[in-house]
């Protein structure tokens, strides 16, 4: 699943909105949503994660929704930072 990044109007913080995938199951099935909150001190420097947390795929669709109804906008620039590490 693709990466949703929001940024919002002050540019100063970032939400990221990726598939958790649980590493207990043996299952395919994305039946949860991973949220980290992201910090901008500068524009020079780089984000800053300050959290995350895990919703169902409804949850996060209403709070994603929520945001782009307050003004945040999608943005691609910022996730190079967020890339995981692959094996």
């Amino acid at each position: 699943m693709e990466k949703f990044t929001l940024i919002n109007k002050a540019r100063s913080g970032i939400k990221v909105f990726e598939t958790f995938e649980d590493s207990s199951k043996n299952s395919s099935m994305i039946n949860a949503i991973l949220i980290s909150y992201v910090c901008i001190f500068k524009r020079s420097s780089k984000p800053v994660m300050k959290g995350s947390r895990v919703e169902s795929i409804e949850e996060a669709r209403n709070e994603y929704k929520k945001l782009l109804e307050e003004g945040w906008e999608k943005t691609y620039r910022f996730n190079s930072f967020f890339k995981k590490n692959d094996k």
